[in-house]
């Protein structure tokens, strides 16, 4: 960005990216890189909220805004003429004040288990205050901590302790759990075996009930059918016999008048006839005929 200032430049012009005509030995011009710039934040033996001294180091990308008027006017008259390493150094000296500061009010647990909290409380008090000159913090990112009395290491053996016995619990448990599920199942399968196997007997009960119900109603038909049978074979049988019957009577009755014939005519044959002596227009009393026709 370029920056002119000099006879008819008041106040001065800023040109951020573009031309300018400068007359010489009149006017002058100065530039300041809008580059971004990564710094390397350092903070060594800084004592916690406890007092145990740590080292903390953090990333943190800023450049100067070029964007809002405002903020690149107050960087031209922080930062015009000084270099690219000068303005670098101060953001870095204000972005480590403010980590040691953040740093001082921490317990060493808060930094080391929530690095996202510590990089956003970083971020938010040096963006505070490096707006002021112009410049803009891009991101800051918490990049390591230790320290040297063995503190973390300490914290880190109590965690891993704590974690293998988490870890040993959690084996433990789960094989409980495993054999508490293996024996459910177990259970569950041994139920369901019984319950399969009553309810197979329910179903060949009610199988041998309905087949039993069944078979009586058949039977029951079958023996209305057989009696009805027996019982349209004796209807038929009576009216065989009676049909037999009436023609024997009828037989009867023909061989009783053929008899009574035969009597009649051997009756006739027995009394031999006898000439007439009279005329048959005359009347002849019967006891003369009856005499007469007596054998004597």
């Amino acid at each position: 960005m370029f920056y002119t200032c000099g006879f008819c430049r008041s106040p001065p012009v800023m040109i951020s990216g573009g031309r300018v005509f400068v007359v010489p030995c009149v006017q002058k011009i100065q530039w300041i890189s809008l580059n971004t710039l990564t710094l390397n934040v350092k903070s060594d033996k800084v004592y916690t909220r406890h007092g145990v001294p740590i080292s903390v180091t953090g990333i943190a990308q800023v450049k100067i805004q070029g964007q809002n008027k405002q903020m690149l006017a107050a960087a031209c008259q922080m930062f015009m003429g000084k270099s690219d390493r000068e303005i670098a150094q101060i953001a870095l000296e204000t972005l480590e004040g403010h980590q040691r500061a953040i740093i001082a009010h921490l317990t060493v647990e808060e930094i080391y288990k929530d690095r996202k909290k510590f990089s956003e409380q970083v971020f938010k008090v040096a963006s505070s205050d490096l707006v002021n000159m112009g410049i803009s913090v891009v991101s800051y990112t918490l990049k390591d901590v230790h320290d040297d009395q063995d503190y973390l290491h300490s914290l880190g053996k109590a965690r891993t302790a704590q974690v293998q016995k988490d870890a040993r619990i959690g084996e433990a448990m789960n094989k409980r759990d495993a054999v508490i599920r293996e024996a459910h199942a177990l259970q569950e399968k041994i139920s369901a075996q019984y319950m399969n196997e009553i309810e197979m007997a329910k179903a060949q009960r009610d199988y041998e009930l309905k087949k039993a119900s069944y078979d009586v109603e058949v039977n029951t038909k079958k023996a209305e059918s057989e009696m009805a049978y027996q019982l349209q074979v004796a209807k038929t049988k009576q009216c065989i016999e009676e049909e037999r019957m009436q023609v024997q009577v009828v037989e009867r009755s023909q061989q009783i008048t053929l008899q009574e014939q035969e009597i009649t005519r051997k009756e006739k044959d027995r009394w031999p006839r006898r000439p007439k002596l009279f005329s048959s227009t005359k009347r002849v009393p019967w006891w003369t005929c009856y005499w007469r026709n007596c054998r004597w």
